[in-house]
């Protein structure tokens, strides 16, 4: 994807700062917009699984700060409830003038609320996402009831949320009481998607039926079982982005299978955000990127992992071809693999020291009712794998060209 690091201003002038995400090589299908947790920001982990994620099924996303949050101006303590769906309209105002009005409202937590109630503002939304949240907004008031009294007392107070003082003011928990998601849901016809964890400790499941009951068709749940409040496994949030993708499908056309243009067997191209890397491989597109202990965003195998699976897919193919070919009951395969480089000394030229080699360790696991003969025979084909001869050939050469 292609990340853009830009702000808008909202209806009382202050600037928002946000990320808008694009798909590579080709516009967009359809614009997006998350909604973050509450007290969060863009930057979690879950917004940027999950928009990342969407890009590859053709969607820009936008992902901000709401106001007084983040790298977004504002008093924290002055906003409320209003504020966040005045500022997702906001955002939906500046991609229509700017770009493409949005059609998908996703939000998380509180920003699942929000964007219920934004929806009911923006025309162009045709599809709503709800992750964890809270079926009203009053619900939120439960992390600072202990500071409720002093909030109106003294107009605001410091309440600490997630190990971390936030101010809360007065205007807050007005706020939260003018907006009632049960009298607005059932006149919303947009499609709705709500996603919510049984395990869910922050905002218990209860508040997904509630939220699902008063919705009108067509609507659909999805439970995360296994998942946090936070999504803070990575697999969650994938799962959630991918789920999301293909909901959206029903009631937004698909985008294109491939971003990249090319006339070649693969192409690469490098997004804009570290090293998050599309790949087109024939008709099939999917990411590239590094762990993030080495800088990246885990967005998809590194390229040592893609290496390593080019050996195990053509060598399991090759065992299964030989094994028909034989008429062998074959029944599956499935190859275990690592990659190490290391220092050895070169017996064949001990002049020149110590040289690096690289070593590829292949464990083939072989299920069907097969002899030991065949066994040891499926085993000795495997070296003779086109990808296994491609990676041991001394001859190999790399030709490389530029391109404007």
């Amino acid at each position: 994807m292609i990340t853009k690091r830009i702000s808008f201003k909202n209806r009382d002038g202050l600037e928002l700062s946000a990320r808008l995400e694009f798909p590579v090589g080709a516009p967009p299908t359809h614009f997006a917009v998350f909604a973050h947790c509450f007290t969060c920001g863009k930057g979690i982990r879950a917004a940027t699984m999950i928009s990342r994620t969407l890009t590859q099924k053709g969607f820009a996303v936008l992902r901000f700060d709401f106001t007084g949050l983040g790298q977004s101006e504002g008093d924290f303590a002055e906003t409320g409830f209003t504020t966040n769906v005045a500022d997702l309209v906001d955002a939906a105002e500046f991609l229509e003038k700017e770009y493409m009005a949005p059609k998908l409202l996703i939000g998380h937590s509180l920003g699942g609320t929000a964007v219920i109630h934004a929806a009911a503002e923006i025309e162009s939304i045709e599809a709503v996402v709800t992750v964890a949240a809270p079926f009203e907004a009053t619900h939120i008031a439960r992390l600072f009831s202990d500071k409720e009294a002093d909030i109106k007392k003294d107009g605001r107070a410091e309440v600490n949320i997630g190990g971390r003082p936030f101010e809360i003011g007065k205007e807050f928990l007005e706020s939260l009481e003018k907006h009632t998601t049960a009298s607005l849901l059932p006149d919303l016809r947009k499609a709705l998607l709500v996603l919510h964890s049984p395990q869910d400790m922050i905002v218990e499941i209860s508040n997904a039926e509630k939220i699902y009951k008063a919705a009108h068709h067509p609507k659909s749940f999805i439970s995360l079982d296994g998942a946090d409040h936070l999504l803070q496994k990575a697999e969650d949030s994938a799962y959630v982005a991918e789920v999301i993708g293909a909901w959206s499908a029903r009631y937004l056309p698909p985008a294109a299978e491939s971003k990249i243009q090319t006339d070649e067997d693969v192409a690469v191209q490098l997004g804009s955000d570290g090293f998050t890397t599309e790949v087109l491989a024939g008709k099939h597109s999917f990411l590239a990127d590094e762990p993030t202990d080495a800088g990246g965003h885990d967005m998809g195998p590194s390229p040592y992992q893609l290496l390593n699976a080019a050996l195990g897919t053509c060598t399991a193919m090759t065992l299964k071809m030989y094994a028909d070919r034989k008429k062998w009951p074959l029944e599956k395969v499935t190859v275990h693999l690592s990659h190490t480089r290391h220092h050895a000394e070169d017996s064949e030229n001990p002049d020149a020291g110590t040289s690096r080699v690289d070593t590829f360790k292949r464990a083939i696991e072989i299920k069907g009712d097969l002899d030991e003969a065949q066994r040891e025979k499926l085993i000795e084909i495997a070296e003779k794998c086109p990808v296994h001869r491609t990676l041991t050939d001394q001859r190999i050469k790399i030709e490389t060209s530029g391109m404007d």
